[in-house]
């Protein structure tokens, strides 16, 4: 127990070391650099293989359409919002149920914008049969990430912040390993950014990256689900966080669904996310008095067994005598 518990600590140090440089402004600026460099340098590599200055072994594997550089610039910022995803974790499971819905959201604009590189010609002409497809999905992504936008906006407004610990103690080490669980996620993060940039250049498949998070993230909720429970057994707070991760689950088979279905199955995990929210506020406080009621009969029925106890080693008798005739 001993060395569980220094290994928690030495894990908890490393989170906040870095969750204080990632929420700093060294942090900012460097993140601010590296999106708009990338999404200039993307655009300066489409143009010149558009005018043909790159060898051909290098233009064979670049895009000749400007459009390709917004799919670049989104994909590297929704890796940053997947960062301070995981960091959020620590912090409150309602926020971070939350915030992967703002990811998800994001995901799907970012799926709007590539439709346009189904548009080779520049500017874009479309017509009745060209491009059809191409704009419906970009509408029907659009209005889908614009319903869990709002959405979201009446979630943060249900939420209940409650701790489930009892003592300083019990949450010092429930936050502790939950930050052991955000440690790992951001390994697996890097690995798999990694992963998913070497993969191509090796010439092997590229990974469907948000949907192989998303599965990971599922694992994740199921683990601070069980974590919890060491803390809180409670069952209007395991639903709640047991529907949090069922919600990661329809986003995940949303991701990977049709298009119209996936994004009509996303916002429908929204709004769930969103009753889950609700019936946590309203079945809480109900749930926290019926509770406190038990806890006080059970203190009156302790009392009057210990004032029965005290009587009878007295000698007195345990009932009200008969009445008299």
């Amino acid at each position: 127990m001993h060395v569980l518990r220094s290994f928690l600590r030495v894990s908890s140090r490393a989170f906040d070391a870095f969750e204080e440089w990632w929420e700093g402004s060294t942090a900012r600026h460097l993140i601010a650099m590296v999106l708009v460099g990338g999404f200039v340098v993307s655009l300066l590599m489409i143009e010149a293989n558009r005018l043909g200055w790159l060898p051909a072994s290098l233009s064979g594997e670049l895009s000749t359409n400007h459009f390709k550089a917004i799919d670049i610039a989104f994909t590297l910022f929704l890796v940053v919002e997947l960062v301070g995803l995981v960091v959020g974790l620590a912090t409150s499971v309602a926020d971070t149920a939350g915030k992967q819905f703002e990811v998800f959201s994001l995901i799907l604009i970012r799926r709007s914008f590539k439709e346009l590189v189904k548009f080779e010609e520049e500017p874009i002409r479309w017509g009745f049969e060209a491009g059809r497809e191409a704009v419906q999905f970009l509408v029907v992504d659009a209005t889908a990430a614009l319903l869990i936008f709002l959405t979201l906006g009446l979630f943060y407004q249900l939420q209940r912040h409650e701790p489930i610990t009892e003592t300083e103690g019990e949450a010092y080490y429930f936050v502790a390993q939950k930050k052991l669980v955000a440690n790992g996620l951001l390994l697996i993060l890097f690995g798999l950014g990694i992963y998913a940039v070497v993969q191509p250049l090796m010439g092997g498949a590229s990974i469907p990256f948000f949907n192989t998070f998303y599965t990971i993230l599922i694992f994740s909720d199921v683990l601070v689900v069980l974590i919890s429970l060491r803390y809180s057994a409670t069952y209007h707070v395991v639903f709640r966080n047991s529907g949090f991760a069922a919600a990661t689950v329809m986003i995940r088979l949303a991701l990977s669904g049709p298009r119209y279905l996936g994004a009509a199955l996303g916002v429908g995990a929204a709004l769930f996310n969103l009753g889950v929210a609700a019936a946590y506020s309203y079945v809480a406080p109900a749930a926290e008095s019926s509770t406190e009621r038990n806890v006080e009969r059970k203190r009156l029925h302790r009392d009057q067994s210990a004032v029965s106890h005290a009587t009878e080693e007295k000698g007195a008798p345990t009932t009200d005598p008969p009445p008299r005739a």
